[in-house]
């Protein structure tokens, strides 16, 4: 692990900061969704950028108090507006405050890139506008996607699995398809929106996933009952929302994905990328 300045007095408290040669410095946001985390902080230290790592609730200050601005792009592992604590029979969800919302769309006017990993398309489910900013939204439970009500989404873990880089992009360079197991998602994805850079080559349909409303009620792999249209097996993409660029990445549930060399390289040159289109 590279040099820590935690102790350094000029941090605000829950901030960790890490030093790299590399000038561009990465904000890492997590918790709300549990993870490994050693072996989560030891890929994103191989990336070789500068880091800072902050968690929820003190990240949703700091991103909007003008803190987040000097860093070169987010990095999301995270999943705020959600508590687990509540369940079973189901979770409890919590919004975004007004002034958090206008202040991280501000945050995006401003260009800043973000990456957002695995779980964190299922961030603060009571702000429909976030599912946009992300290009997609898992549900947890039943409830409203564009306008129209659809039941909660699907999860697999452990999944074998091709992943296959989509046309020619900068984030697959030097990638070739590789095989991974990791989790998958049965989610919605805005494809009309967005412009994808790798696939899967597994079956995204009901049959292949579990409810993850039934999995909070203590049915951890059930799917009776459960209803669920097919989506897209696309699971990588970019977009832009306001000036800022945006990436995707299901890929990275747990200590497998995080030290696969392809995934590592696809997370490195997602955030490069995001730098790339703010010069």
């Amino acid at each position: 692990m590279a040099e820590d300045n935690n102790k350094n007095p000029g941090h605000p408290k829950g901030i960790r900061t890490f030093l790299s040669n590399e000038e561009r410095n990465v904000l890492v946001v997590t918790r709300g969704h549990p993870f490994e985390r050693d072996a989560f902080f030891g890929m994103v230290d191989s990336l070789g950028f500068a880091w800072t790592h902050i968690e929820h609730p003190a990240a949703q200050d700091f991103l909007i108090s003008g803190s987040a601005e000097k860093y070169d792009s987010i990095l999301f592992y995270d999943m705020p507006g959600i508590n687990f604590e509540t369940t079973p029979p189901k979770p409890s969800f919590y919004k975004p405050s007004e002034e958090f919302k206008k202040g991280f769309i501000k945050l995006l006017e401003k260009g800043i890139g973000c990456v957002f990993l695995h779980h964190s398309i299922a961030s603060w489910p009571l702000w429909e506008e976030y599912g946009n900013i992300v290009g997609g939204r898992f549900l947890y439970q039943p409830g409203e996607v564009r306008g129209e009500e659809y039941s909660d989404s699907g999860y697999r873990h452990d999944v074998n699995y091709l992943a296959s880089p989509i046309n020619d992009h900068p984030i697959t360079k030097g990638i070739k398809a590789f095989e991974i197991k990791d989790e998958l998602y049965l989610c919605h994805v805005f494809e009309d929106d967005l412009t994808p850079f790798l696939q899967s080559n597994f079956e995204f349909t009901k049959d292949n996933f579990f409810s993850a409303a039934q999995a909070l009620e203590g049915k951890m792999y059930s799917n009776e009952g459960w209803s669920h249209m097919d989506t897209s097996n696309v699971i990588g993409w970019t977009k832009k929302y306001e000036n800022s660029h945006i990436v995707y990445l299901q890929c990275g549930d747990g200590p497998s994905a995080y030290e696969n060399k392809n995934i590592r390289k696809l997370i490195q040159q997602s955030v490069k990328w995001t730098f790339d289109q703010k010069c």
